[in-house]
């Protein structure tokens, strides 16, 4: 079983999310206070695109073990500092097909909606740090690892230590592509 190691939110539009004692998930909205919170899109570059698209961004989380790989290459890089809401450890969070249930602590659901598709910023925090995030792998396909998008099935607090249960959806299973 999984284990949530962190959470962030920001109430402003900036790159990293503060590390708080505990967030709160609203149904079918995200993290409460945190600027991406809503029914329809809220990052920018998708407000941009079409204002009135639903909100499959509503919490993003990110598998702990990345930090490791990107400490061991140099990089250092804390919970909430490339824009997650929760940082979890025990989870194949890239692997998981989209629908894919977690239950974060004893009241909050998320559904899995895809991969988060990193950004140029994540250079502006850490030089190199993007292509370490996103690149081709050895069938040319490209990869991205910089954790998963969801949206809020069940409200509710979530903490630091807080269990993961993982809930797969119906066969077949429908692989994570960028939303």
């Amino acid at each position: 079983m999984g284990v949530v190691t962190a959470v962030s939110r920001n109430e402003e539009y900036t790159f990293t999310k503060p590390a708080r004692e505990s967030i709160t998930l609203l149904a079918g909205l995200g993290v409460e206070g945190d600027v991406h919170q809503g029914v329809t899109v809220k990052h920018r570059s998708r407000v941009a695109k079409d204002p009135t698209a639903p909100n499959l961004r509503q919490v993003h989380l990110i598998h702990a073990e990345l930090f490791d790989e990107l400490r061991d290459k140099g990089y250092v890089v804390e919970p909430g500092q490339i824009g997650e809401n929760v940082t979890t450890r025990g989870v194949d969070l890239l692997g998981l097909p989209t629908g894919t249930l977690l239950s974060l602590g004893s009241e909050a659901v998320v559904e899995v909606t895809g991969l988060r598709n990193p950004c140029a910023q994540i250079d502006a925090f850490s030089h190199g740090l993007l292509k370490e995030v996103v690149f081709r792998g050895p069938d040319g396909d490209l990869v991205r690892l910089a954790g998963i998008m969801s949206v809020v099935v069940a409200g509710g607090v979530v903490r630091p230590g807080d269990e993961i249960g993982v809930e797969l959806p119906a066969e077949p299973h429908t692989a994570l592509v960028p939303v």
